[in-house]
């Protein structure tokens, strides 16, 4: 369910987009009244279902995390970069990247920059 907004106001994008993608469109109280008396659990639209073919190819991604630390310094440096540079796995990389995050060592900057604590 979505509320519609004026398209002129930038706020009003996201329920716009959803009323667009198939959610359902509430003008009026009794709008939601409606719906959630017909509510058996079920998703009225489907678009959100995988499409035919499609496979999660979980075991290609790496377990282990990268060894990024002599990488590291307190100089902020882009995650691309420390992909590129290491010659890890980007899911390598960024697990490497959580784990120091969650020890408090890794600080993270705009524009998808890290660096270690000082």
């Amino acid at each position: 369910m979505a509320i519609p907004g004026s398209p002129l106001d930038s706020r009003s994008h996201g329920c716009n987009q959803l009323i667009r993608d198939g959610a359902v469109l509430v003008q009026r109280p009794e709008d939601v009244i409606e719906l959630l008396e017909s509510f058996v659990g079920t998703p009225r639209s489907t678009f959100r279902e995988m499409g035919a073919g499609f496979d999660a190819a979980y075991e290609e991604l790496s377990r282990d995390p990268a060894d990024i630390g002599l990488l590291l310094t307190t100089a902020p440096i882009a995650v691309d970069e420390l992909i590129h540079q290491s010659g890890e796995a980007p899911d390598a990389v960024q697990l490497a990247l959580l784990e120091l995050e969650l020890a408090g060592k890794l600080i993270r900057h705009a524009a998808g920059r890290v660096s270690l604590t000082s």
